[in-house]
């Protein structure tokens, strides 16, 4: 497996990454667990291993995953694994602290190389994390007593939020959302590059697109690669991109993607090289769809939601909404959209239900679309309203 150096960490990281959020039992951790899915779980651990794929990526959060790697890890090789963990930062260090000890038991181990902190996703959970005598104190100080290694974080949150925590500068690692379908954090990325932290995507697959189950559109768009495929070589062409996580429901999961690293050796095409003419095809069909300058101007102007009258995630909603017009990205795109108002600081926001009883005009005013937006959010809640979804962890 194709390994990069994780940044200041100085892991040599596989490309790709064992996520556990998908194969556990349950998202209740006090569950019981049947054979046949603790079974399965160790089949998927075990396929990665085999693939070379020696990072094992967990959270507090993931229900059961914890318990049930920690009934298969201490039967493994340890100097073979790199395990990280995520604990979510909380108002009170102490009450951090006891959900580590609590998390490591559950792991059965006395050290975990990577340690994030989940979910810093907003001014709160970023205050609770880098103020003086909070979270990220606390696990620095896990480091020093050589319960951790190495001290990153994960967010879902605003691109402005997450540059403020890499530049708090005691991050060694960020876990965030870059795929070619959602861009808006090129600018974090950078600025990880530019302390040389590493970089882990988030659910590329699910999160970019719901890859596994791409429309027929987008299936010819990308050929002769899979959209899955492209979308990973989209993330690994950029060097300061160092691993995906693959969030393997079953040993299966890896395949697709092993094939994306296949192409990634010494003596293939440069991967910008395949990319580059799927991308510049997905771009020509927005613009014949939506038009030019739309496609190259619509977030200009655009306020953030909570700038926005009701709330509204107009960034959020109508990037979604190209999604789906353009290259038939509908289910994937109502998913997303649905999840507003039932995500909290996950995915904020609400979505454009009662767009046509607010004015607009004073925080649209620096829009070059001011006029045409309110119609559009109104078609965007026709196109993908419907029933209300839940974030996985909350089911």
């Amino acid at each position: 497996m194709l390994r990069r150096r994780f940044g200041k960490t100085g892991i040599a990281l596989p490309v790709l990454s064992c996520g556990g959020m998908r194969y556990q039992q349950s998202w209740r951790a006090e569950d019981g667990v049947s054979a046949d899915n603790q079974a399965n779980l160790e089949a998927t651990v075990l396929r990665a291993l085999e693939l070379g794929i020696n990072h094992i990526e967990t959270a507090r959060g993931y229900g059961t995953s914890e318990k049930q790697l920690g009934e298969l890890l201490p039967r493994l090789e340890r100097d073979r694994l790199i395990v990280q963990t995520k604990i979510a930062p909380t108002e009170d260090p102490a009450e951090f602290e006891h959900d580590f000890f609590d998390s490591m038991a559950r792991l059965r181990l006395s050290q975990v190389e990577l340690l994030s902190l989940h979910g810093i996703n907003d001014a709160t959970t970023l205050e609770w994390a880098v103020r003086p005598g909070g979270c990220l104190e606390r696990a620095h100080d896990f480091v020093r007593r050589g319960l951790a290694r190495h001290v990153g974080f994960s967010t879902h949150g605003g691109t402005e939020t997450i540059v403020a925590a890499i530049e708090d500068g005691r991050f060694e690692y960020v876990n965030l959302h870059h795929y070619w379908a959602y861009q808006s954090n090129a600018p974090a990325v950078r600025a990880a590059a530019a302390r040389d932290m590493g970089v882990f995507i988030i659910s590329p697959s699910d999160k970019g697109g719901r890859l596994f189950e791409p429309p027929p559109k987008l299936v010819s768009l990308t050929a002769p690669l899979s959209p899955m495929v492209f979308n990973d070589l989209f993330c690994l062409a950029q060097s300061d991109v160092h691993t995906l996580s693959i969030g393997a429901a079953r040993p299966t999961d890896f395949d697709e993607h092993v094939k994306a690293v296949e192409l990634l050796g010494p003596h293939t095409l440069d991967p910008r090289a395949l990319v580059a003419p799927i991308e510049a095809r997905l771009s020509a069909e927005m613009e014949r769809v939506l038009g030019r300058e739309w496609v190259n101007t619509w977030q200009v102007g655009l306020p953030p939601f909570a700038d926005m009258p009701g709330e509204i995630n107009a960034r959020e909603i109508l990037r979604l909404y190209n999604l789906a017009r353009s290259l038939d990205m509908v289910e994937y795109a109502r998913k997303r959209y649905n999840l507003l108002e039932n995500g909290g600081h996950w995915f904020p926001g609400r979505t454009a239900e009662r767009v046509e009883s607010l004015e607009l005009g004073a925080a649209l005013a620096h829009s070059p679309h001011r006029e045409q937006i309110p119609r559009l959010l109104a078609e965007a809640h026709q196109l993908l309203g419907g029933t209300k979804e839940r974030r996985l962890q909350q089911d």
